[in-house]
């Protein structure tokens, strides 16, 4: 009984790994949660006598639950082309900051959100290069850059041979190094904050100044609310755009907050968040927004008064 007892720890004591190997696979929290769940309810599923049968039953859950994120992945393109405007995957709160409504106490589990590392690897320009990937890139790039899994082991859950996968690897690298490196955060932190003061003073000058020329914004609403369905281009034309939101919706409340581990910002009316923005910097500028805006993306940020 013991021995049971200890594996059945074992097991348990897996969720958070699988958790943030099927966030930075699939870019959803929700996604995540339900793929580790799907992948635990088929290890119960099976005999005593199997499951006594594997050695590791960590390793088993990791290459079921990415195999289930590969299926998911397989499927995401068609399910993309109906949702409404741009998808961006779900912005990660720090957990020192936010009361997470559904968080850990001691009557429940720890909310996933709380679970996930945050590390470069979860920000939101590297998730946005992982969406580029073909399903089999990410998987192969994430098992193994991310979370060092063998090429042996990924062959496993991709069904090809290590070389093929080592291949895909590869191929997946260098579409992360085309990205430009990362800026330090204290000088993402400093544009980030002047961002916000010339954004509540509506000041059209000061965000051009900080803004790239060619700089892209990106706003995910999911058509669960208003917002621009296609990116904005240009650093003027976002500037005008910001201030033009701002004129719209009067009691809004910036915030600065971590998104995915490094500093953002957060638009919240009467105590709710509204918008979570994410930014990309270079040399000084922002070169990229993303906004999210859909409701149900930004339910780890949810707050219990």
């Amino acid at each position: 009984m013991g021995t049971g007892g200890t594996r059945t720890d074992e097991i348990a004591g897996e969720r958070r790994q699988l958790i943030n190997v099927a966030y930075r696979l699939l870019g959803s929290v929700t996604e995540a949660e339900d793929a580790v769940q799907d992948a635990y309810a088929r290890w119960y599923g099976l005999s005593r006598s199997r499951q006594e049968e594997i050695l590791s039953p960590g390793a088993w859950l990791t290459t079921v639950t990415s195999r289930i994120c590969l299926d998911l992945l397989g499927s995401a393109r068609a399910r993309r082309e109906r949702y409404v405007g741009a998808w961006l995957p779900e912005p990660l709160p720090d957990r020192t900051e936010w009361d997470h409504a559904g968080g850990a106490d001691a009557t429940g589990p720890a909310d996933p959100a709380d679970q996930i590392v945050l590390d470069e690897s979860v920000t939101m320009a590297f998730l946005v290069v992982l969406e580029s990937m073909t399903p089999a890139e990410r998987v192969a790039f994430v098992l193994h850059d991310v979370f060092r899994y063998p090429f042996a082991e990924i062959a496993g859950v991709l069904g090809r041979t290590p070389a093929a996968c080592k291949q895909l690897a590869a191929s997946a690298r260098r579409r992360v190094s085309a990205a430009r490196a990362p800026v330090p955060a204290t000088g993402r932190a400093d544009v980030v904050r002047l961002v916000k003061e010339a954004w509540e003073t509506k000041d059209i000058a000061a965000l051009v100044g900080l803004l790239d020329p060619a700089a892209v914004m990106t706003a995910d609403g999911g058509g669960m609310v208003g917002t621009v369905l296609r990116p904005v281009e240009g650093g003027a034309r976002i500037a005008q755009y910001m201030v033009a939101i701002a004129d719209k919706a009067p009691g809004l409340e910036l915030l600065e907050r971590s998104v995915n581990g490094v500093p953002g910002l957060v638009a919240q009316r009467a105590g709710v968040v509204m918008t979570v923005a994410a930014f990309d910097v270079s040399d000084g500028r922002v070169t990229r927004i993303w906004a999210i805006r859909n409701p149900e993306k930004l339910r780890p940020w949810a707050r219990e008064d």
